[in-house]
């Protein structure tokens, strides 16, 4: 087992237990006391975990962006209800875009059943999950690809974007604020995330309900400029008076709409 392995194995366990123990992971993945320690100041150093006494906890500080696979099993229910509602907004032969976020690939999924679709993204597990699909062109932005996360970034993956005028695009975030508008931790994203909205008709904001009232370092934009809000469930009564006083229509799975 690589290293680059063991170590997202050790962040799952961290994600779902909260805390590891040295010893336990040492026998559980057949290598050296020294070698999990050695993994677990790696992961402490890129701000993942803190260690502790015989082990690690996990950092929930949520300025942290954790690897892709990690986000990916994070409130898997809520991402699909969410995915659900974005595929009524999508018709037959519009052209799309989709940013590299774990949303993102629930959403490519639930379109499967719609023709003709053009979809541009920077997200490799999309572009994997869509290579089957007939009759669809699947367009990737181009860039480089950043150790544990499966996302094109950077100026190539910004000039791919920027070629193109989609119909609508569905991005997420790591944080809504009232005051510093929607969020990412990392500026790589934030930057792609900025070109793929400049670049599209319609925006929609795919949230879980964990991002309300959190906010991250890089800023991408305001609320003012969204076409909608889709989330898993129904937002507090002061996010709801937000998005209608901007004209920000709000989608969750009650099958309530407010504008």
């Amino acid at each position: 087992m690589l290293a680059l392995e063991r170590r997202n194995l050790i962040l799952e366990k961290l994600q779902i237990e909260k805390r590891v123990v040295v010893s336990e992971l040492s026998q559980l993945y057949g290598v050296s006391e020294e070698t999990i320690r050695r993994d677990q100041e790696k992961l402490e150093n890129d701000g993942l975990a803190i260690k502790s006494y015989g082990g690690a906890v996990i950092n929930d500080n949520s300025s942290m962006d954790m690897p892709f696979n990690i986000r990916k099993n994070r409130n898997v229910a809520g991402k699909q209800k969410i995915a659900e509602l974005a595929a009524k907004l999508v018709e037959d032969g519009d052209h799309i875009m989709l940013d590299a976020s774990s949303t993102s690939v629930f959403i490519a999924k639930a379109l499967k059943q719609k023709m003709r679709l053009t979809v541009v993204t920077n997200s490799l597990e999309a572009i994997i999950e869509l290579s089957d699909v007939s009759g669809w062109d699947i367009i990737s932005t181009g860039g480089l690809v950043k150790e544990g996360y499966l996302a094109l970034l950077g100026d190539s993956a910004r000039a791919g974007v920027e070629k193109y005028c989609a119909d609508k695009l569905f991005l997420s975030c790591k944080g809504l604020s009232m005051e510093y508008g929607f969020t990412d931790p990392q500026e790589v994203f934030a930057e792609v995330k900025k070109a793929m909205i400049r670049s599209s008709k319609k925006v929609y904001l795919a949230v879980d309900h964990s991002k309300f009232d959190q906010d991250t370092f890089c800023r991408i934009d305001t609320f003012a400029g969204l076409s909608g809000v889709i989330t898993d469930q129904e937002p507090e009564t002061k996010w709801l008076r937000l998005f209608a006083g901007l004209g920000v229509e709000c989608i969750y799975p009650s099958g309530k709409t407010e504008k």
